[in-house]
């Protein structure tokens, strides 16, 4: 009876792994095609980049008599490399599909990591100016979208409103685009990231009772894929 316990669990193990592979399979499928919308060349440099490690370390195996030995190692180098690429390529080309839309900023900031509260839309005027809201342990970070005279102005007024409700806390403002003094939409989430940490757990949960009252105003936001992985550097401090 034991064993056929044993027998049933593994094969319910591989019932289950078969769908996870084949949503895996679906998701790269989905994202390459989403990718080669707005990069052509995807599939080729991908590729390339996977093909030159095997074709190297074969060459230097061949030489040195060793061809089977390095062209294995080749082989996992090339496939790191292919996966890299491939990753930064779709990356790009999910923050370009969005980049432009009223909300992209908010579509990047629901990607940020655990811990922080988003509320999108907290300020928005008739032009399409957009301030959205993040919680964290940075405090409170405002994000704008438009023309940088425009937000500029949006941005202070409602950086008055919350410093109202929350005098102690720190409150930073940012402006998400590609204009000069803007952060571009693939690097907002790693500049928050790297602000300070001001707040503990306690103090980020207090905030944000206090900020409902504040409230947004339920913008949409812009679907599509979007990239899990996002590194960025630190840009200026409100």
């Amino acid at each position: 009876m034991a064993r056929r316990g044993k027998k049933g669990s593994g094969a319910d193990g591989q019932a289950d792994e078969t769908p996870k592979k084949q949503g895996r399979i679906s998701q790269i499928r989905q994202a390459y095609t989403m990718t080669r919308q707005v990069d052509r060349k995807v599939g080729w440099v991908t590729l390339g980049f996977g093909l030159l490690p095997v074709v190297l370390l074969v060459v230097v195996g061949l030489l040195i008599g060793h061809p089977i030995y390095l062209g294995i190692i080749g082989a996992m180098l090339g496939f790191l490399a292919a996966s890299f690429v491939f990753g930064r390529r779709a990356e790009r080309a999910a923050y370009l599909q969005v980049e432009g839309q009223p909300g992209a900023a908010a579509a990047a900031l629901n990607l940020l990591r655990r811990g922080w509260t988003i509320t999108p839309g907290v300020a928005v005027t008739s032009r399409q100016d957009i301030v959205h809201r993040a919680v964290g342990k940075p405090g409170v970070v405002l994000i704008g979208e438009g023309p940088p005279t425009r937000v500029g102005n949006l941005l202070a007024a409602e950086k008055k409103k919350v410093a109202r409700y929350l005098p102690e806390v720190p409150v930073y403002d940012i402006q998400a685009g590609n204009d000069t003094g803007q952060i571009p939409l693939r690097k907002l989430n790693a500049h928050l990231m790297k602000l300070p940490r001001n707040l503990n757990s306690t103090q980020i949960s207090e905030v944000n009772r206090r900020l409902r009252a504040l409230g947004g105003v339920n913008l949409p936001i812009p679907k599509g894929p979007m990239p899990k992985n996002i590194r960025m550097p630190r840009g200026p401090r409100g």
